[in-house]
């Protein structure tokens, strides 16, 4: 039997209601009690009864018993949600930078006080991947998790590549329909993607990766002279974080561009629609589609959350609580296409191979393979503006062995 749920809300921008909007179209057994907001002198379509700018009155509210957190700001969002699940209040967040950061407090809170908190709503908006990770692919051998992860950054490069425009102009054109802020570096620098990949590695591996461990190169400072390498090659660039075994212990995590193929799942994902790529030692390879962001996608990910949690639904995080020894590494090649204007940066870099190589006097350009642990010490020197970097999708571990081959150990394991 379904739990009669009685909501405090936090937020009520875009997200909020649009959950709202899905709310009042359906008869469910839930019930709003207050809305949390910053502004009071805003004009509102709702009874004002319904507001209020004091957090306590609904974190204290005892006829309150979810709390549902909608915010921007991580570190308020934090303050509410752990304090709602040390209180006894299930909780749904959005908000994937605070849960990316704290990720493994929050769980142990959880098991602490006999709490949930659930945030498919997180991670690519409408596309159900959390749920996915956690209970279809919980006795999988998980091999990759990829995608696109980012609308404003996903729906600029189709633009670029589909239309023609220059990066400066789908950029604008993105900020105009409000797909990018006005500062955008959380989108095209891959900040973005990267809390939400953290997430995912979580429920994919088991394991708890900081976000500030985690490489994000971004789009920023993509330029004619790359848009028309892709071109010339049959490419199309996309921003895509990746998550990927690359031994039955060692997991390997970046956000990079790359250089995708025609045969690739994610050369048709266009404008601001996400995807995600799986691949599973049985289930191979699978691959999830639809909106990122907005209010009815993402609000319809937060429902979801919220309706699962009316039947007392929580996350068991199998595979961290099974200590299955997985470990984040550094120690891979990556092949990556390079535009540079300083010879030291190829030296700094010590590229293991280089297989093309052109330079003119306004654009150089090497292919080769580097060790991701050389890009992480020279972050600061690629995100220079005479700098792009793209990953080609080839990757090694070790120098000699493929990562694709990790399954061959383990199922000969079973």
């Amino acid at each position: 039997m379904s739990k009669n749920l009685k909501i405090g809300l936090f937020g009520f921008g875009v997200v909020g209601q649009g959950l709202l909007d899905i709310i009042q179209s359906q008869n469910l057994n839930l019930e709003i009690i207050k809305i949390a907001i910053k502004d009071p002198k805003k004009k509102r379509t709702l009874n004002k009864d319904l507001f209020t700018t004091d957090k306590n009155e609904i974190l204290n509210n005892s006829e309150i018993n979810t709390i549902v957190e909608l915010i921007n700001d991580a570190d308020a969002a934090y303050e509410i949600v752990t304090t709602a699940l040390k209180n006894g209040k299930n909780v749904v967040s959005a908000n994937k930078k605070m849960i990316a950061t704290h990720l493994k407090e929050l769980v142990d809170l959880q098991q602490k006080h006999g709490t949930s908190l659930l945030y498919e709503g997180a991670v690519c908006g409408s596309i159900p991947i959390i749920r996915n990770l956690e209970e279809y692919y919980d006795n999988e051998l998980f091999h990759a998790l990829s995608g696109i992860f980012n609308g404003s950054s996903n729906y600029i490069l189709s633009k670029i590549f589909n239309e023609n425009q220059s990066y400066n102009a789908a950029l604008k054109e993105a900020q105009d329909l409000g797909f990018a802020e006005t500062d955008p570096i959380l989108d095209v620098g891959g900040y973005d993607p990267k809390y939400k990949l953290a997430i995912a590695t979580a429920h994919a591996y088991g394991l708890f990766v900081n976000p500030d461990a985690i490489l994000n190169i971004g789009i920023q400072n993509l330029s004619a002279h790359d848009i028309k390498y892709a071109r010339e090659k049959n490419f199309k660039i996309k921003l895509v974080p990746t998550a990927r075994k690359v031994n039955t212990k060692d997991i390997v995590t970046y956000v990079l561009p790359k250089l995708v193929a025609k045969d690739d799942f994610l050369y048709n994902v266009e404008n601001e629609y996400n995807a995600v790529t799986v691949q599973a030692a049985f289930a191979d390879k699978q691959f999830f589609f639809g909106k990122g962001a907005g209010g009815h996608p993402t609000g319809a990910a937060v429902l979801s959350d919220i309706a699962a949690l009316r039947y007392d639904y929580r996350y068991e995080y199998k595979k961290y609580h099974s200590e299955n020894g997985a470990k984040h590494t550094e120690d891979i090649l990556l092949e990556v296409y390079l535009r540079y204007a300083d010879e030291d940066l190829i030296k700094l870099l010590e590229f293991d191979d280089i297989s093309e190589r052109y330079a003119a006097s306004s654009f150089k350009y090497v292919i080769g393979t580097v060790k991701l642990e050389n890009l992480i010490k020279n972050r600061d020197l690629l995100l220079d503006t005479n700098v792009f970097i793209a990953y080609t999708g080839r990757q090694i571990y070790k120098q000699d062995k493929v990562a694709d081959n990790v399954f061959a150990e383990e199922l000969a394991a079973l």
